[in-house]
């Protein structure tokens, strides 16, 4: 597997990280992610220190990725590649149905 390394930004200091070039753009939007939670964080309250920045925010993320998870669960929410499973289903069962009509 090919890596490289890209600099991101969080809270103004810059980070070397290593990704494949496939998962390079998902990187750069988590770091966006990350960047604008803790300057949420920082600006909303008054927790000082990158470290405890970097908590609150981690477990702001946390608690929305659980309310993502839960909501799944219960039949709210849908992950997209289940989405898209279900459309090519549709899509090859709506194909014969309309190959069979046509041969009619």
């Amino acid at each position: 597997m090919t890596t490289k390394q890209i600099e991101a930004s969080i809270l103004g200091q810059t980070y070397r990280l290593a990704c494949s070039p496939e998962t390079e753009s998902a990187l750069v939007d988590a770091v966006a992610r990350v960047d604008a939670e803790m300057s949420k964080v920082r600006t909303a309250s008054n927790v000082r220190g990158t470290d405890r920045i970097a908590v609150m925010a981690a477990i702001s993320l946390a608690s929305e990725l659980l309310r993502l998870q839960e909501s799944i669960r219960h039949g709210e929410a849908f992950p997209a590649d289940e989405i898209r499973r279900t459309m090519r289903q549709m899509n090859e069962q709506l194909g014969t149905v309309l190959a069979q009509h046509e041969a009619r």
